[in-house]
């Protein structure tokens, strides 16, 4: 990856391909990661939508945490969700990487969205910027089993449990949010904004680009000074 960095054009090829870039200063290297559009799984969606390929990311991730060049990751997220277990991967390498990791949720950060904002160490929320909690949705025949039924609330236990693991909200709360009815059309569900979704603990902060890049620093001049 760093080979590729000081070829002539790497970084604006990453940025294009990857959404990714380097920012190198005089107080540390920050890799930014841009998670865009659709999550796209194991199905790739037409050529024609916007979207952020797990399979690019997770290596991706990997290489930033092994480098001795890196100092931190920022995550800026602008996403309608996607496949539900390509953004529980995403967001669960995020949460476990020892570096320095904080998002920023611009525009919206919606469905599986919301676990890949706050899998960061701390998160970020502009003050226009939406998050939508609803129940796990699959596309396609459904079987109408029991069984069937079983497996939409492991899987949306899964998700309940990583976000109350990486934030601060009440799983109470959010499960109520998940489940509201009356707010969106034709569906069950919220949305929430900056302010609400930092005052239940959801998000951490809100803020904007200078405000993560200066949280960021700081845990890695803490991550530094540590003996």
């Amino acid at each position: 990856m760093d080979e590729k960095q000081n070829e002539p054009g790497g970084q604006e090829q990453d940025i294009r391909e990857l959404g990714s870039s380097l920012i190198r200063t005089a107080r540390g290297t920050i890799h930014t990661l841009t998670i865009v559009g659709q999550i796209e799984g194991h199905q790739v969606l037409d050529s024609s939508s916007k979207t952020t390929k797990y399979e690019h990311v997770l290596p991706l991730l990997a290489a930033v945490e092994e480098s001795d060049d890196i100092d931190g990751l920022l995550v800026l997220l602008n996403t309608v969700g996607g496949d539900i277990e390509a953004g529980l991967a995403i967001a669960e390498l995020i949460s476990g990487m020892e570096k320095p990791t904080v998002s920023l949720v611009l525009g919206g950060g919606h469905s599986i969205g919301v676990p890949l904002a706050v899998a960061a160490r701390t998160s970020f929320i502009a003050p226009s910027a939406a998050m939508t909690i609803h129940p796990v949705r699959l596309n396609g025949t459904v079987i109408g089993v029991s069984q069937t039924f079983h497996y939409f609330a492991r899987i949306q236990e899964r998700i309940l449990e990583f976000v109350c693991r990486n934030s601060r909200v009440e799983r109470e709360v959010f499960t109520g949010l998940m489940l509201r009815t009356g707010e969106l059309a034709a569906d069950v569900g919220s949305v929430i904004h900056g302010d609400e979704a930092v005052s239940i603990g959801l998000i951490d902060r809100v803020g904007g680009l200078a405000d993560a890049l200066s949280e960021l620093h700081r845990m890695i001049e803490v991550r530094k000074s540590a003996p």
